[in-house]
């Protein structure tokens, strides 16, 4: 059994970050998951990492903040400016001091920890953090965190340690989109002038570890940053990260010795885990990933092919086919624990309907045809031939699985180049992820769902600061997302890290976004 296993939910207390949100300074407390270890810390030794997703390029632009992708990575290289406790969400500062709103929103007031210095003796100052943040709205970038920086209107520097930012409307909750993503990690303006080849080979940051080489497709190796504003932080020498995609590798990995802290993705591999005694945190969340259909185009611009599809599906075969049974088909939006939970159901299977529609479609000279744009891992291959061996038993329904490599699925994603495609809503407070997935204003809703009833309900969850005022949006959202289809909910999240019984001081943010200076190891 676990000796340290943690299931991390979010419930009724998620919503005191509000109230953080228009207080001034520091909380006082410690915003993430409280290491379960006593004891001092010990300086020195190395950390064998994995992350499950290669890097384009070490520009905090091109990371990604969840467990999926480099969470450990972008905190090594450029530390973090808050951060918030996964289960009450409450905002604990780090780099910066204070993040508030007196207009429920409209702009806050950003402060930074005074003398803040990058590694290459430049300041992190406001001007800093505007450099950074504004960059992040260039599509040419292709950063997954444009969608969240292009909800800011304007930047304004007032002093060196205080950044004033608008909103193009009012979110008191934009906190939690700064938390998880790379807008929380500030590179030196002065590094990134000198292009992505240059920064890549000496990214400069004010975090706890520098770059010492990356091997691309192998390993990228960090040594203690000994000017870190936080000290004795870090307590490691060094740490090595390397990306492993595959979810049985990780377990060899790590039940071998050859790793000593993983991200993962996939319950099955945590209860294996589990029986060779690791240890392990995973978020608890809502949402989850969905496979996403392009409203944009034939064949998913018509409900009744969205609709059709969805019927076919058994998603307990799915789930049998994927993750041996292993995984979580959500059932309902949010889980049980959350304070905007409501049974209505997320999907259904009916074949004789489904069926019915497929044919009605091809009775019109439409037949439904697609592709699913898969990533280049087991995981997301096995969830596509699953799918096409469901609809394969059916008639005037064709689909093909289109393997490619990340570059190019992100590329085509951001085209709206694709059919169908694995997307994900992953909640922990509803605004962010809900809204940026499924609002025909954001740029990150994939999809190209465009309901004006959606939108005023998630514009009213996102306005709000009271539970009872924001179940009843959320509750529309729930009942809209159902009627429109915009996706199939497959698979509830798993924002999981685990670790050897060597390694202490284990703290996570965010979906599962560890903090490599709070760590240390012992022989």
């Amino acid at each position: 059994m676990f000796r340290h296993r943690r299931v991390l939910s979010a419930g009724a207390a998620v919503f005191a970050a509000v109230l953080l949100l228009s207080s001034c300074g520091d909380s006082g407390s410690d915003g993430s998951s409280a290491p379960i270890e006593s004891g001092d810390p010990v300086a020195g030794g190395t950390l064998e990492v994995l992350q499950t997703g290669e890097p384009r390029s070490l520009d905090p632009a091109a990371l990604t903040n969840y467990w999926a992708f480099q969470p450990t990575l972008g905190n090594a290289l450029y530390g973090t400016l808050m951060i918030n406790d996964v289960e009450s969400l409450e905002i604990d500062y780090k780099m910066a001091t204070e993040f508030s709103t007196l207009d429920g929103g409209k702009s806050f007031t950003l402060k930074l920890q005074p003398d803040l210095v990058f590694t290459d003796g430049t300041p992190l100052d406001a001007g800093a953090v505007k450099y950074n943040w504004d960059r992040l709205t260039d599509p040419a970038l292709g950063s997954t965190s444009g969608r969240w920086a292009a909800q800011i209107e304007e930047t304004r520097v007032e002093d060196p340690t205080t950044l004033t930012v608008t909103m193009r409307s009012e979110n008191p909750h934009y906190a939690q989109a700064v938390v998880g993503s790379s807008l929380n990690w500030i590179a030196s303006p002065a590094a990134l002038e000198q292009g992505q080849a240059a920064f890549d080979e000496n990214p400069i940051g004010a975090g706890p570890f520098t770059l010492e080489s990356w091997s691309r497709q192998d390993a990228v190796r960090l040594t203690k940053n000994p000017d870190y504003w936080d000290a004795p932080k870090p307590y490691l020498d060094s740490l090595t990260i390397r990306t492993v995609s595959d979810t049985n590798q990780r377990v060899n990995a790590m039940t071998t010795g050859a790793a000593d802290l993983a991200s993962e993705t996939n319950w099955e591999s945590i209860d294996k885990l589990e029986s060779a005694g690791l240890n392990a945190e995973v978020v608890a969340t809502g949402g989850g990933q969905f496979m996403g259909m392009n409203f944009r185009r034939a064949p998913f611009d018509d409900e009744r092919a969205r609709r059709a599809v969805a019927l076919a599906v058994d998603l307990d075969a799915i789930n049998t086919a994927v993750y041996n049974g292993l995984g979580e088909v959500p059932k309902t939006l949010f889980a049980e624990s959350s304070p905007f939970f409501t049974d209505i159901p997320l999907e259904e299977t009916d074949p004789e309907t489904a069926q019915k529609l497929f044919d009605e479609l091809a009775g019109e000279g439409k037949p439904v045809s697609f592709s699913f744009l898969s990533y280049p891992t087991t995981e997301s291959r096995t969830l596509g031939e699953a799918l096409q061996a469901q609809l394969s038993a059916f008639e005037n329904v064709e689909m093909n699985v289109d393997v490619v490599d990340y570059p190019q699925a992100v590329a085509r994603t951001g085209s709206h180049d694709f059919d169908m495609l694995i997307s994900s809503a992953v909640i922990q407070d509803p605004d962010s992820p809900l809204w940026l997935a499924f609002h025909s204003a954001s740029a990150g809703n994939n999809v190209g769902v465009s309901d004006p009833e959606l939108d005023a309900a998630l514009d009213a969850g996102r306005i709000s600061e009271d539970v009872d005022e924001r179940k009843p949006a959320y509750n529309t959202v729930q009942e809209r997302l159902t009627e429109l289809v915009p996706g199939i909910w497959y698979y509830r999240a798993v924002p999981g890290v685990v670790w050897a019984d060597n390694v202490h001081g284990v703290e996570v943010y965010a979906l599962g976004s560890p903090l490599p200076e709070e760590i240390w190891v012992t022989e």
